[in-house]
């Protein structure tokens, strides 16, 4: 599950970690009053999507498919330029590396002070199934494509891996941050700011943090000036308060018609359709298509117990999907 940087930014400051302030908007009003209230000259007016890529990101009108503007972060140096930047945003379609070529309507935006930064760093906290552990990641390239960084000069990210048991040890926080180059007040700063975000990652049942950039200032303080937040939705029942921030308009919504039946399903680039169940049985089935030079159309997995009304709600949700061709039914009697 997925929310908006300015939910990520509320929950790193909940949780002790270093945000500049910033308001979350609706309308090209609000982002005035919360330039007013502020107080900064210089903000930055960011478009809200769950995607990646927004600086680069390209604005469409909706109806006539013009171009607007480009950029979906933008930085205002007076009044005049949040009201101009929040009109091209707001209820355009953003376009980004990760968007695909359809794009997300923008419906929210977050005004945020600005900093003297001094340097951007990439920072980030993954799950690590495979190691059973929480790995961070953090490279002195921030702001940046990531994966660029990895392809182009793989040498300058950073990675640890965490043992749950035992949670961020001190001399594994302090040799990452001088691995980055961080020093002084600089580094004692980070190593709070991480010690924090690490216990925010592991008793909210994050998937995922990514921070690009993370910055230092001129002051030496770290602050973390995005904020890109995942959860694990096999947690949902220890966190009543996610339904409150889920924003179902930035989620497919034959995922969330799957949901509201009992079904996990999630749409993929495929022609051949797979209903199946049980996870496992649902990740192999797709690996044996893939072997066999196929592409699956989703993954669903109706469960153990589904029933007639399930199983029809799936062959239907399967066949909305204009792109499938044919269906791969593999059910596994004995659990159903």
């Amino acid at each position: 599950m997925n929310i908006h940087e300015y939910q990520g930014k509320q929950l790193l400051r909940a949780n002790g970690v270093p945000v500049l302030a910033g308001v979350h908007c609706t309308t090209v009003d609000e982002a005035l009053a919360a330039y007013d209230k502020l107080g900064s000259k210089v903000v930055a007016v960011k478009s809200q999507i769950h995607a990646g890529g927004r600086g680069k990101g390209k604005l469409y009108d909706p109806k006539s498919g013009d171009l607007v503007m480009e950029g979906g972060v933008k930085i205002a140096f007076d009044r005049s330029e949040v009201k101009d930047y929040a009109e091209g945003i707001l209820g355009n379609i953003l376009v980004t590396i990760q968007t695909g070529d359809a794009g997300k309507l923008v419906r929210n935006l977050y005004i945020e002070s600005g900093c003297e930064i001094a340097h951007e760093y990439y920072l980030a906290l993954l799950v690590d199934r495979e190691n059973k552990a929480v790995m961070i990641m953090a490279s002195t390239e921030g702001g940046m494509d990531i994966e660029d960084v990895a392809h182009n000069t793989p040498e300058l990210i950073h990675k640890i891996s965490i043992d749950p048991n035992a949670g961020l040890m001190g001399f594994q926080n302090r040799d990452l941050g001088l691995a980055l180059g961080i020093h002084g007040k600089a580094l004692k700063s980070f190593m709070k700011m991480l010690d924090k975000m690490y216990t925010m990652f592991v008793t909210n049942d994050c998937s995922m943090v990514e921070i690009n950039p993370l910055v230092k200032t001129v002051d030496d303080d770290i602050i973390a000036l995005d904020a890109k937040v995942s959860f694990d939705e096999n947690a949902e029942f220890r966190h009543r308060d996610w339904d409150e921030m889920r924003d179902l308009s930035e989620e497919e919504e034959v995922e969330i018609r799957a949901k509201e039946a009992g079904l996990s399903y999630v749409k993929l680039d495929g022609n051949i359709g797979c209903l199946v169940n049980g996870a496992g049985l649902a990740m192999a089935t797709m690996d044996v298509i893939k072997l066999y030079g196929g592409e699956p159309a989703n993954f669903l997995d109706v469960g153990g117990g589904a029933n007639e009304e399930q199983v029809k709600t799936a062959f239907s949700i399967i066949l909305e999907d204009p792109n499938v061709k044919g269906i791969l039914v593999n059910i596994f009697g004995g659990i159903m």
